[in-house]
């Protein structure tokens, strides 16, 4: 469940803290907040979900450099969190410009504190309205759905269940087939300022309609959405009567299932021609990862139709995986599905990742397995994951232990990483950025925002650690390994 941040800032905890919204972003108090946590730690972003409103005292990011406090902003935007709230006092007298203009062009809304007020007491006011908000939206939801088994008990068809449904939240209800046909509709229609929150509908696991609840301007989304979900079964239970599976969705469903067990190649050569798969057919694989990931096989499904040929997804549990044909040009074809998903407004805390491209059905767990992989990696990213693009993190994740790992990057990168260390400086990260940009120095500055004699005086810099440029040497390499390893928390293992 979720408030606003407009809400938010008008509850009676934090008015006392006199906050003020310092950038401009779009629709920032319109934001939802799904929970309310404070840290001083500077690398927090990997420990959060998205939605969070951030509380933080200031006092760790005023004495870093300029470069981290940026890093720090884009990690936070990164995550999607509602907000971050900065108190300004003894510690942090004033928020930096550049850090407010780092906050204004990735989009976080930064507030400050003008006040020092008990963050326990932030936390509690409104947390405590988010959990009191979401029991009443289960109980209402159990109550909608109850309603509804009563009238299918008593043989309503699909327009009376919605119409029960529809009262019950006051919104709009319609079905819809995955065609687009319109199976029953109850309630208002959609209005101009409404929103529109979708429902899978599965029945025995292959998904037969979608749940289309029209809220109005005004209305309430998260109890349309708890109401919904509740409802799933009811309507799968009515649509079982009128419209079974075919055996071609049940044969995709049945091959997901193969696929993400690690079944035997005989099984899939099986299954993968009766759901639309060719034998040899490059594949690639598709994992996302959601607190509501069944919410939204819709909206992949949708983007994976209009990049390939044919596809085929499952939800389970808080994992949605799906499976995709490319056709021949299997690059362009597989760039173009990554820019779909890229494309996606997915919630905040969601992370996808796509497989390498497998020459065969049986290769489909394997490039299912290294996009788990992929996401696996305790690398801190976030957003829509090429895994082809994390080649050798995933093997050195399987194939080195820390210890290995992390004495290769001391003898290649010591220097520059005890240079970072003592003058707080971002000297691997700028080598890190040359090296991947196939040390074009040019486009390395665009990407780091450097001019570029100041970018030739870092990586004169990182040189004179590094032993020399290693440009033409067969140290460039090694150098360029232990970047990517370096990305490893230390003491991380496989």
């Amino acid at each position: 469940m979720s408030i606003l941040l407009g809400e938010a800032l008008s509850t009676s905890s934090l008015k006392e803290a006199d906050p003020r919204l310092l950038t401009d972003v779009p629709g920032a108090l319109s934001r939802p907040v799904r929970w309310v946590h404070s840290s001083e730690v500077l690398d927090i972003a990997p420990l959060l979900r998205g939605g969070e409103l951030l509380l933080s005292g200031g006092q760790a990011l005023a004495g870093v450099s300029s470069e981290r406090r940026s890093a720090y902003v884009a990690e936070l935007a990164a995550r999607r969190i509602a907000a971050l709230a900065l108190e300004t006092g003894p510690a942090l007298p004033e928020i930096p410009a550049a850090m407010l203009e780092d906050a204004q062009a990735s989009g976080l809304p930064i507030i400050e504190l003008r006040r020092q007020t008990p963050f326990v007491g932030i936390m509690q006011e409104i947390n405590s309205l988010l959990v009191s908000e979401s029991v009443e939206h289960l109980q209402l939801g159990d109550q909608a759905s109850h309603a509804m088994a009563a009238e299918l008990a008593h043989g309503a068809g699909l327009d009376q269940l919605l119409a029960v449904l529809a009262e019950k939240t006051g919104v709009g209800a319609r079905l819809v087939s995955p065609s687009g046909l319109t199976l029953g509709a109850a309630g208002p229609a959609a209005e101009e300022g409404g929103s529109v929150t979708v429902v899978d509908v599965p029945v025995r696991g292959v998904l037969a309609a979608r749940l289309e609840l029209e809220v109005p301007d005004g209305g309430d989304s998260g109890l349309a959405r708890v109401a919904g979900e509740r409802s799933v079964d009811i309507l799968g239970l009515a649509l079982m009567q009128r419209m079974p599976p075919g055996l071609k969705e049940m044969a995709g469903l049945e091959l997901m299932r193969a696929i993400n067990s690690g079944s035997q190649p005989w099984q899939l050569h099986q299954l993968g021609p009766a759901s639309g798969f060719p034998v040899d057919g490059a594949v690639a694989a598709v994992v996302v990862r959601s607190a509501g990931s069944g919410h939204l096989r819709a909206t992949v499904d949708a983007a994976l139709a209009h990049c390939v040929p044919h596809s085929a997804s499952y939800a389970n549990n808080a994992e949605l995986i799906a499976l995709a044909a490319l056709p021949e040009d299997v690059a362009g074809a597989r760039a173009g599905l990554l820019e779909a998903l890229r494309s996606l407004e997915l919630p905040t805390g969601a992370a996808v990742a796509v497989g390498p491209a497998g020459k065969g059905i049986d290769q489909a767990p394997w490039s299912l397995a290294e996009a788990r992989l992929t996401l696996d990696l305790p690398l801190g990213m976030g957003g829509v994951l090429d895994a082809e693009a994390f080649a050798v993190e995933r093997l050195a994740h399987g194939a080195l232990d820390a210890e290995v790992r992390e004495r290769f990057v001391a003898q290649q990168l010591g220097g520059v990483l005890e240079h970072d260390r003592l003058r707080k400086s971002a000297l691997l990260r700028t080598l890190t950025v040359w090296l991947d940009s196939g040390c074009n120095t040019a486009q390395a500055a665009r990407e780091l925002h450097l001019e570029r004699q100041s970018m030739h005086q870092r990586l004169q810099r990182i040189f004179e650690l590094c032993g020399g440029d290693p440009r033409g040497t067969g140290r460039l390499a090694g150098l360029h390994l232990a970047t990517r390893l370096a990305r490893f928390p230390a003491g991380a293992t496989h």
